[in-house]
């Protein structure tokens, strides 16, 4: 079974002008209210990219774990790896906006700061964006490889199984190399980008809690995409043990997530010591205790309590319900994490809107042209049968 999809006009014309809308935003946003506006930047970076790594870790979990379900929707994570090295690009950008970021990079603070000159081996702008560079330069090289290594299967002689098989397993191997990688390098970036923003806060579980949430919400959108190709006529073998398989691993993930939400907020809050209660007391004030709540709400308690049941595990239209609040609770997790450390305004308006309307027509439209130039449906996996006809044994 081979399938392949094709760009609309009317997907190109929307999505481009969501990138004009994003970029008019940026630039009107910089001059009129740069801390805001580089404080978004920053949230809607990470947003986008947190996506892309977790579909990065689903397509690598899957070759590892050998799984037959997932093999014929392998084409999505991979497009969605696309993305990037294009949030390479915009992270380093984050550099003229350094200051309205991070407090460690005002040099002017670090003498009357014993914790600044304590964290500046590490916190220092230089090594910060050779970090970056690192993460980036592994991020995309083993996702690059591994989507090769996709393609050439598909233009291999079906009937040269060996040759096959070696693919296979060489995809295998460096799924395993890139789950590695991914667990320390975004566990960093989880550190350097988000946490150091709150420079004199720290949680041993916040990176843990970050990569449960890129794994979660990549799935989430992973999932939301194969509906779409379905509305569109693709993937026309879907059934509900596909839905099913789908909806446990958001159902399961959201679950995590909430362990670890609660974990670090129980923890803080039990230990009361000044230097880590800093972070919620912040949080638990006036209008950010609601957001404080949603975020629990919209991550863990709807996705929990909508997917437990098998019968709406089942049906498009509730997971595609459910993703939609994961969407916004992705959004609101961000949001809670940055912005009381930089601007402190609670408020969302024109600036918060417009960025993440255009990079999510940056994002939709990397996709959907990676999407387009390969097979939908690889042709020569191993487990493409099993996956087309997928039942619970």
């Amino acid at each position: 079974m081979e399938d392949q999809t094709k760009l609309s006009r009317t997907f190109r014309i929307i999505t481009l002008t969501l990138i004009i809308i994003g970029a008019c935003t940026f630039l009107f946003g910089v001059l009129t209210d740069p801390e805001r506006t580089w404080a978004n930047y920053l949230i809607v970076n990470y947003y986008f990219l947190s996506l892309a790594m977790g579909a990065a870790f689903f397509l690598a979990l899957q070759s590892i774990s050998q799984s037959g379900w997932s093999a014929a929707f392998k084409r999505v994570p991979e497009a969605m790896t696309a993305y990037i090295p294009f949030a390479a690009v915009f992270f380093l950008l984050i550099f003229f906006g350094l200051s309205d970021l991070y407090h460690w990079s005002d040099k002017g603070a670090i003498p009357n700061d014993q914790l600044l000159q304590h964290k500046l081996p590490f916190l220092n702008v230089p090594f910060f964006f050779a970090r970056m560079l690192i993460y980036f330069a592994l991020w995309v090289i083993l996702t690059s490889i591994l989507r090769r290594i996709s393609i050439k299967e598909d233009q291999t002689d079906p009937t040269n199984q060996k040759e096959i098989l070696s693919l296979f397993n060489k995809s295998e191997l460096y799924s395993k190399i890139f789950i590695f990688v991914f667990a320390i390098t975004f566990s960093l970036a989880a550190f350097d980008w988000i946490m150091s923003i709150d420079v004199h806060w720290y949680s041993t579980i916040f990176a843990l809690k970050n990569v449960v949430a890129s794994f979660l919400h990549g799935v989430s959108i992973l999932a939301l995409i194969i509906f779409v190709l379905y509305k569109e006529g693709h993937f026309p073998f879907i059934n509900k043990y596909h839905l099913h398989d789908l909806a446990r691993y958001i159902f399961m993930l959201s679950i995590v997530w909430g362990y670890f939400w609660f974990a670090q907020f129980m923890i803080i809050w039990y230990g009361n010591i000044p230097e880590e209660t800093i972070y919620y007391f912040v949080r638990w004030k006036e209008g950010w205790k609601v957001l404080f709540f949603l975020e629990i709400i919209s991550n863990w308690a709807i996705p929990f309590l909508i997917l437990l049941p098998v019968k709406t595990s089942r049906n498009m239209t509730v997971i595609t319900a459910v993703i939609l609040f994961l969407i916004i609770g992705q959004y609101l997790d961000l949001f809670g994490q940055v912005i009381p450390g930089t601007t402190g305004s609670l408020r969302f308006g024109w600036i918060e809107a417009g960025l993440f309307l255009g990079y999510a027509g940056l994002f939709s439209l990397v996709v959907g042209v990676s999407l387009s130039k390969a097979k939908l449906i690889p042709p020569n996996h191993p487990y493409l049968d099993e996956s087309i006809n997928h039942l619970f044994k």
